[in-house]
């Protein structure tokens, strides 16, 4: 059975990301984010669309005291997003003559609404048939129904899928959910193609 689609992360595979910068962002306002993050549900919830983007922002701002500026906090909140380069935009841009092309990651508004004012809507558009985003679509990786959400609504078979992702805990999920996948310890290069060729190689024999 040939490999028809390949289902892609953004941040640390299409786009490259720095969490790092983000959290010593919010560590010179004043703001511990992975303790915030586990005492409280806040970016879980912004990234399903259980809240809002004011709403988020208002929070972070209450956690502050106040001292921080919402500007202030948007602009840390954004500094992970880096370069999308042309000639990873190109590399994945030439595989659509032989696959379907997918777009699957945990996000928020505020990061999203920064990418695509950054980089171009239309730059994703082009590039993939089918974007699903977590806060749009109430799901996040690992879970496994966000990968099967994703399989139901672009109509398509996990064994004749390949999913991307450069974190272990999510590529566990796809696999769950019955889709081959490569972990992308680099953001997507020359590398890529031949994984590619190796799991469609085996995927051919069988």
């Amino acid at each position: 059975m040939a490999i028809k689609n390949i289902i892609f992360d953004l941040g640390g595979v299409v786009l490259n990301l720095d969490q790092q910068k983000t959290i010593r962002a919010f560590k010179k306002l004043g703001a511990d984010l992975d303790q915030l993050n586990e005492n409280s549900s806040l970016f879980t919830d912004f990234e399903t669309g259980k809240i809002d983007a004011n709403f988020f922002v208002d929070t972070l701002h209450a956690h502050l005291s106040g001292t921080a500026s919402k500007e202030a906090i948007i602009h840390a909140w954004n500094s992970m997003l880096l370069e999308l380069p042309s000639e990873r935009v190109d590399l994945i841009n030439s595989l659509k003559k032989d696959y379907q092309l997918i777009l699957l990651s945990n996000t928020n508004s505020i990061h999203i609404d920064a990418v695509y004012q950054e980089h171009g809507k239309e730059v994703f558009e082009n590039l993939f048939s089918k974007i699903f985003l977590s806060h749009e679509i109430g799901l996040r990786k690992p879970a496994v129904e966000c990968y099967k959400h994703v399989l139901a609504a672009a109509g398509i078979k996990g064994e004749e899928s390949i999913f991307v992702d450069d974190m272990p805990i999510n590529i566990k999920g796809a696999e769950q959910a019955g889709i081959h996948t490569i972990w992308a310890k680099l953001p997507v290069d020359n590398w890529f193609i031949e994984d590619l060729k190796k799991i469609q190689l085996v995927v051919d024999i069988h």
